[in-house]
């Protein structure tokens, strides 16, 4: 894949020492000069200091150099977490000539052990060293952990004879659920869009892409989605026309969207990528509810990764969802095309040797109509396997 850089962001990543073998592990972006930032972060009441720092840093003004690590959370250290951050960011600070609210900070990671300050200072002038537009592949590996793959998107548009670029990356694999998932996004764009816009789309962005998805429903202390505009183009972005705004839109979500599906590709030892679509649905929020409910229950995906057409579980977990109606017989579900349950029962053309098959897939959707009403919602989840286990068993040792 062509990966497009952003003009004016400068990006450098390193092997700092967070991990015993050598890996990229440290990263900074340095950005324009104009450039606005808005963030989304996790809802999670024990976060790390760095969203505690970020959050209201972000608060006061665009900032002017990103720090991120992986291989260690930050959270769950008391009072030493902020001491740490503002240690290594003071340094940050005094190398470039900035000042400390000019600085957000990001970690993923274990969590509960103190952040190695010392390395991440020494680190420092090795990465200014390295800065430029063109290390987003970098990047992208320096902040994965139990990532099997990294994840990176880039796409450019073409819109009054200018080409507008968005590239962004993300990492995630376990500890995965909304509001948001153990992931950390960045996806940035040179148009010329101011703060009220591009915050309205990005939380529209994130509604239906890092708030669809879950590995194992649990949310992470240091989740964080940046986004950010370098202002870099010569067109604005309230000039534009309605179908030229609905294209560019559309470019953020998609990469919103493909950002995280690729998170749940990654899954912790995942083999099947479901897709649980509700349709019919009498609001927007029950749908979600349904299809989380589906997506989070491990009894429907240690039956979907035995292959097991095990649809009663499927049927539990919607009666589990808090919905309005009495009872689901006027719901329709389905494997695929293959129609599983209609009428409060089981379907009268149900083929358990079809659906044998067809769970044999590697991609598996599952879709419910509700017929209530005209919402729908859409949650990408995985199955749960022996692998995933071995993994988190074995996180710490």
């Amino acid at each position: 894949m062509k990966i497009y850089p952003i003009k004016g962001i400068k990006l450098a990543s390193i092997h700092s020492g967070m991990y015993s073998k050598k890996r990229l592990d440290l990263s900074i972006l340095k950005l324009p000069e104009n450039s606005i930032v808005k963030g989304v972060f996790t809802k999670n009441k024990a976060r790390s200091s760095t969203i505690d720092f970020s959050y209201e840093n972000l608060k006061k003004k665009s900032p002017k150099y990103l720090i991120i690590n992986s291989g260690n959370a930050n959270a769950g250290t008391g009072k030493y977490g902020m001491l740490d951050i503002k240690k290594y960011c003071g340094e940050l600070a005094k190398i470039t000539s900035c000042k400390l609210n000019d600085i957000l900070a990001f970690s993923t990671g274990v969590i509960g052990e103190r952040i190695a300050v010392n390395k991440i200072c020494k680190s420092l002038p090795k990465l200014f060293k390295i800065l430029s537009e063109d290390n987003w592949l970098s990047f992208a590996k320096s902040i994965m952990t139990t990532d099997t793959q990294h994840k990176i998107y880039s796409k450019r548009i073409k819109i009054k004879n200018e080409w507008i670029t968005v590239t962004g990356v993300s990492k995630g694999s376990g500890m995965i659920m909304p509001n948001m998932a153990t992931m950390l996004s960045f996806i940035a764009t040179n148009m010329n869009i101011d703060k009220k816009s591009l915050s309205k789309i990005q939380k529209e962005a994130t509604k239906k892409s890092f708030n669809m998805i879950s590995v194992d429903g649990e949310t992470s202390t240091n989740d964080a989605s940046i986004i950010i505009s370098t202002r870099e183009s010569k067109i604005s972005f309230k000039n534009l026309t309605n179908k030229e705004k609905e294209d560019f839109v559309k470019i953020i979500f998609d990469a919103h969207i493909q950002l995280a599906k690729m998170i749940v590709r990654d899954g912790e030892g995942a083999t099947k990528f479901i897709t649980i679509n509700i349709k019919k649905c009498l609001s927007f929020e029950e749908a979600k509810n349904i299809a989380m409910s589906i997506g989070n229950s491990l009894l429907v995906k240690t039956a979907l990764f035995a292959q097991d057409p095990n649809w009663g579980r499927i049927i539990c977990a919607i009666g589990n969802a808090g919905i309005k109606a009495k009872n689901i017989n006027r719901y329709t579900v389905s494997f695929g095309n293959n129609i599983i349950f209609k009428n409060g029962c089981v379907a009268e053309n149900y083929n358990e040797k079809k659906m044998l098959k067809y769970l044999k897939n590697k991609e598996i959707e599952i879709n419910i109509f509700c017929n209530s009403g005209n919402n729908e919602a859409t949650v990408w989840t995985s199955d749960l396997t022996y692998k995933y286990i071995k993994i988190n068993a074995e996180y710490r040792t």
